[in-house]
């Protein structure tokens, strides 16, 4: 390789071309994975809600660049400055996708979690911050230095505006406020009406901040078009792989705040004081925040997924997608045991992301018996965000999930044949099946089929608690 890599270059051709009718090609797609029951069969992975396998394209483009990789912003060498160079046009390439204001700055963070704990700690002082008890804790839980405002979980997108229209109006006019706001429930997959939100915010003088950790991976996120003052996401679940988030938004605040980290990189320039201290000039840009050698491999991970989905065309992503949500959703609906979990109704809209709970199972159960005799894999428990869960289903607030086989004694094992007979399990977990570009017609087709079985005709193998998780019984 003689020249820069080029991401379109050096990624190999999405499947289906730009209508998409196709799943976009993933990593892990023609996995095998062994049966209880006997035998292999490929690996149905169906938790994209947690983490998204990677996209091919952006395995080929990391692959294409790991050759040439270097210390970005710290040399003169060649291969530096050309992993600077693309750490910088992976800055660009975010702002794009997210159809950032001139002026607002995209800051590389680890995580969802680590950009809304960044915005906390840039939080003006006697910051009021609101946010809905629905949230994902990465959202319900950084403000522990502000004053926050907890709100009921609303029933209907009208009311989610009508709730914060009626918390904003009571507060302090004069002082800072923050709006915290999913763009898709990792619970539901419902969609939350963030633009009224923002215009609400904004009606009374309060910024908001969107979570798009499970909107950006399905649907077009435009920060100009929705009105969001900062959008924040993961890498992991856009189809990127590596620990990379993204906090994109407006600069003052983040300007004026204490860097999140201390230490080389955020520092412009530093210099010791003649009473032997030492005075630090600090960047008012992205960097500010960016301390210590960046993870270039994962913001250009970042980069190349958001390139990938921009050309696979979001219209007929979220096409297929739709379709495929049709078919989950009937599937269930033909299961009279299965109660799908909904704040706003069967006629929200929503990205892939389903939960439910089955009468007469325990849910650690029910996934733990996909997973060994189906080969498909999904997410049962709380899903990190604890009161949501509780209050779709109705729980006290006390009460705590526990796997569906019951706890063996020290050098025992004890063993379930059957799921438990009564309410919908003994514990409040609930069961998300997710998905999204990479997947395939025959995993949610098999997942539907495997539901309806495994209510018909109980498990076909005895499991047991293992550490806390429901496991197949040996």
């Amino acid at each position: 390789m003689s020249a820069r890599p080029n991401a379109a270059a050096s990624a190999t051709a999405l499947a289906g071309g730009p209508c998409c009718t196709e799943p976009l090609p993933v990593l892990g797609r023609d996995v095998t994975v062994p049966l209880v029951t006997g035998g292999e069969v490929t690996y149905a992975a169906l938790d994209y809600a947690a983490s998204a396998p990677a996209l091919q394209r952006v395995w080929d483009d990391v692959s294409a660049y790991a050759p040439y990789y270097g210390s970005v912003h710290r040399g003169a060498g060649y291969l530096s400055q050309l992993s600077t160079d693309l750490f910088e046009n992976s800055r660009v390439t975010v702002h794009e996708f997210l159809d950032c204001r001139d002026d607002d700055q995209v800051v590389f963070t680890r995580s969802t979690t680590d950009s809304l704990n960044l915005l906390a700690a840039a939080l003006p002082a006697d910051c009021q911050v609101f946010v809905f008890e629905t949230e994902h804790h990465a959202s319900l839980l950084p403000w522990r230095d502000a004053r926050v405002t907890y709100l009921n979980a609303p029933r209907t997108p009208g009311e989610a505006v009508r709730t914060l229209e009626l918390a904003l109006a009571e507060r302090d006019p004069y002082g800072p406020a923050l709006v915290c706001v999913t763009g898709a429930s990792n619970v539901t997959g419902e969609l939350w009406p963030v633009r009224e939100l923002a215009a609400a915010a904004h009606a009374h003088g309060a910024r908001i901040v969107l979570d798009a950790a499970q909107l950006a991976p399905h649907h077009a996120v435009s920060v100009q078009d929705l009105d969001v003052d900062w959008v924040a996401f993961s890498g992991h679940k856009l189809y990127a792989p590596f620990g990379s988030g993204v906090l994109a938004g407006r600069a003052d605040w983040l300007r004026d705040a204490d860097p999140y980290l201390a230490g080389g990189g955020a520092s412009r320039k530093v210099a010791r004081r003649t009473d032997g201290g030492v005075d630090v000039e600090w960047h008012t840009t992205a960097a500010r925040h960016e301390a210590g050698s960046p993870n270039v491999i994962g913001v250009y991970s970042i980069a190349s997924a958001c390139k990938a989905l921009t050309e696979a065309g979001f219209d007929s992503l979220v096409e297929r997608e739709q379709r495929l949500i049709r078919t989950v959703r009937a599937g269930l609906a033909e299961v009279p045991e299965v109660k799908v979990l909904s704040l706003f109704g069967d006629d929200a809209p929503r990205v892939g992301v389903i939960s439910f709970v089955v009468e007469g199972w325990n849910s650690s159960h029910f996934a733990a018996a996909l997973s060994a005799e189906y080969g498909i894999g999904v997410r049962d428990g709380l899903f990190c965000a604890h009161p949501l869960v509780r209050t779709l289903l109705g729980s006290d607030p006390e009460q705590v999930g526990e796997c569906g086989a019951p706890e063996a004694e020290p050098g025992e094992r004890s063993e379930v044949g059957v799921p438990p007979a009564e309410g919908w399990g003994r514990s409040l977990n609930a069961i998300r099946v997710s998905f999204g570009a990479g997947t395939p017609d025959e995993h949610v087709e098999r997942f539907v089929r495997a539901v309806k079985e495994l209510v018909r005709d109980g498990a076909q193998w005895n499991y047991r608690t293992e550490d806390g998780r429901c496991v197949p019984a040996v």
